[in-house]
């Protein structure tokens, strides 16, 4: 397929790489909107033996320093008591943190099993929500355009909050560190001008800033948005915090009763 999934112009082969240490595939780009990516993946199956890859050694920290930019986000441009849903949960360590910021967190993943949040899945497809995260997701998807569209409707929401990074100008020559070949999981990589695309294609408003980007109906003040999600992110974490009331403890008084009803029906058989 040489037509892009975003814009639907031609697209370009750009260069040839080795992943996986095995298959040789094509890198294909998008001059008219500036999106890259593999050919269509057909070594997924290897390259998810495990869901999350070895090598993300920064799985913890990452998801630590983007619970801070998120709830000075949520608290301050959003509903702090609004209901969200983390549609790429991965082991659920940020729904669990949020959770036990205050935030009314919920998690969802296909192919990644819950560790960390428990008992916060997913249950019913008819859930409204404030609206999605999809943190380190949008690299992984062939089809950008309809998983944003897809998760959007069955979420009941105009807003997505998501990172990945981003390039400029030119595709990055083989070596850039974001395309991981030895995991084979990065299929798409996008640029300001891409995620323009995809706003224009959802007919949402787009707010980005370094690696986290917002699309949402909702009109923001940029200078605020950025001022949030930035270095003063860490400094405004405290402050939200003490005004948020923290999940944890109520968290586990449900988590105890549920293993306390199973425990009984259990007797009761």
């Amino acid at each position: 397929m040489n037509r892009c999934p975003i814009c639907e112009m031609e697209r370009q082969q750009c260069f040839r790489a080795k992943i996986l240490n095995e298959y040789e595939i094509t890198y294909l780009f998008c001059q008219s909107c500036g999106f890259l990516q593999t050919e269509e993946p057909y070594w997924l199956d290897k390259a998810y033996s495990s869901a999350i890859a070895d090598s993300d050694t920064g799985l913890a920290s990452r998801n630590i320093h983007i619970s801070k930019q998120l709830a000075s986000l949520l608290y301050f441009l959003f509903d702090k008591d609004g209901k969200y849903l983390d549609i790429a949960g991965g082991y659920g360590l940020l729904t669990r943190l949020m959770r036990d910021i205050g935030f009314d967190f919920y998690w969802s993943d296909l192919y990644c099993e819950n560790i960390f949040a428990r008992g916060f899945e997913l249950t019913s497809a008819s859930q409204s929500f404030s609206a999605i995260t999809a943190f380190e997701a949008l690299e992984h998807i062939y089809d950008p355009l309809s998983f944003i569209k897809k998760s959007l409707k069955q979420a009941k929401t105009s807003t997505i909050v998501f990172s990945t990074q981003l390039f400029n100008g030119s595709p990055p020559k083989p070596g850039w560190w974001y395309y991981t070949p030895e995991t084979g999981q990065h299929i798409s990589f996008f640029q300001r001008s891409t995620l323009d695309f995809l706003a224009n294609q959802l007919s949402l408003n787009i707010y980005s800033y370094s690696n986290l980007h917002i699309l949402t109906d909702k009109k923001i003040n940029s200078a605020l948005f950025r001022i949030l999600i930035g270095r003063l992110s860490s400094l405004l974490y405290p402050y939200v915090k003490k005004r948020m009331n923290s999940k944890t403890f109520l968290d586990r008084e449900k988590i105890s009763l549920i293993i306390s009803e199973g425990v009984k029906n259990e007797n009761c058989v």
